[in-house]
């Protein structure tokens, strides 16, 4: 029988000092989240020659692990140093890019795109020791067609999508749309997408077997006459399954290993490969449209970012994060043109701003509903400040903002 091809993608994120907070206040969930990143590599050294997994970390979770301080006040539970070595083996894991602070990259100005994939870029090329990546993850898998261009002029050939939000241009039955990567335009741009398969991704987040998981694959695939690519994303450091600490209980030791042990034994036509070889063996076909939109967090279905819009607060808060975004950038351009950026002090006051811009836009902020937005209020507070220093000199602005 012809194989079934699984992309296993993975989403790791930590908001900038939550593990350091919740090592002080909820010891044992930092803990089930360090050992549920151990987890992985050690799950897949037994299976090197045919375990293959998409990984995706955002910058804030890759600044805290690789901390020297975090580092020494975690040894004894888990070797952060080691673990970042062990993510390097190309053999089974291929790396995403994304976006450093983890935002919902539609849903903040566009402005600030660019620095949030280039800072990502830039921490990424030094970790993983290369110059490019293929995949891109967006954060949440918030997509809109406006990122290609983007996308495509940061050297990725793929972006992920979620199958909610894919249209076909022209006639394509259902598992084509799903099973298949496309192309997508945007301008003069296009770009290969991934669709992540919705009603799968939803069983491997809350727990699945691998029998029940190949009698999926077989049904719903089984009128491909092409190589299927079914693609399942969740996160890999949230959940009971994940995180569970029970051999018997959680996602490495029940699904992934019976897999790996039934390709083993020739007992299965499920294959894992990474995207990057399934789409140099066998490209995209046909052109789609992806919708605005995001993946499904559980209880709402990502269409319109509800989840992240859904009250007054989260509004009004995004909209703050616009405003003080237009002011940084204004004030940056006119420092710039009247050679004031030449000034050390006002450089570091200007950079100073921008990183905490960046960080009031991560999704955890408003992911939450109104319970962390005051954090993005502080990191704006701050980045206003930084802003109007340096526009001073002596008590007296130098620049006019209008």
């Amino acid at each position: 029988m012809r194989p079934i091809y699984h992309a296993l993608v993975l989403n790791l994120h930590q908001p900038a000092g939550n593990l350091d907070y919740l090592l002080e206040h909820k010891e044992w969930e930092a803990h089930e989240i360090l050992w549920a990143l151990d987890r992985m590599p050690r799950s897949v050294w037994p299976y090197e020659d045919i375990a293959r997994v998409h990984l995706s970390l955002s910058g804030t979770l890759l600044e805290t692990l690789m901390n020297p301080e975090f580092q020494s006040r975690v040894y004894g539970i888990a070797k952060v140093g080691d673990l970042l070595w062990y993510l390097q083996n190309t053999r089974v894991f291929e790396i995403l890019g994304t976006g450093y602070y983890h935002p919902v990259l539609p849903l903040i100005p566009e402005a600030d795109w660019d620095e949030q994939l280039q800072r990502w870029l830039g921490v990424g090329r030094h970790l993983f020791n290369r110059g490019t990546f293929s995949g891109f993850w967006p954060p949440e898998m918030g997509f809109t067609m406006e990122m290609i261009p983007l996308l495509k002029r940061l050297g990725y050939k793929y972006v992920l999508v979620d199958s909610k939000h894919v249209e076909p241009v022209d006639t394509m039955r259902w598992e084509e749309v799903r099973y298949r990567p496309h192309l997508a335009r945007y301008g003069n741009d296009e770009i290969v997408v991934v669709v992540r398969d919705r009603d799968l991704s939803d069983a491997q987040e809350s727990g699945m077997e691998y029998g029940w998981f190949e009698h999926e694959l077989h049904e719903r695939t089984r009128w491909c006459d092409f190589p299927p690519l079914v693609t399942t994303c969740t996160d890999g450091d949230n959940g009971g399954w994940f995180r569970n600490t029970t051999p018997k209980g959680n996602f490495w030791h029940v699904f992934y290993e019976d897999f790996m042990e039934q390709i083993r034994k020739e007992w299965t036509v499920g294959r894992p490969i990474f995207i990057s070889e399934y789409l140099e063996r066998f490209g995209a076909h046909g052109y789609v449209k992806v919708n605005t939109g995001a993946w499904n967090t559980g209880w709402h279905h990502g269409v319109g970012f509800m989840q992240w819009t859904g009250s007054q607060r989260q509004k009004d808060a995004l909209e703050r994060v616009k405003e003080i975004s237009a002011a940084f950038h204004a004030t940056y351009r006119q420092l710039e043109e009247s050679g004031a950026l030449n000034d050390p002090w006002r450089g570091s006051q200007m950079e100073e701003a921008h990183w905490r811009l960046l960080r009031a836009e991560t999704s955890c902020n408003f992911y939450w509903g109104e319970a962390w937005v005051e954090h993005c209020h502080a990191d704006l507070d701050a980045a206003q400040s930084h802003i109007n220093q340096a526009t001073t000199n002596s008590g007296k602005k130098v620049v006019s903002l209008t």
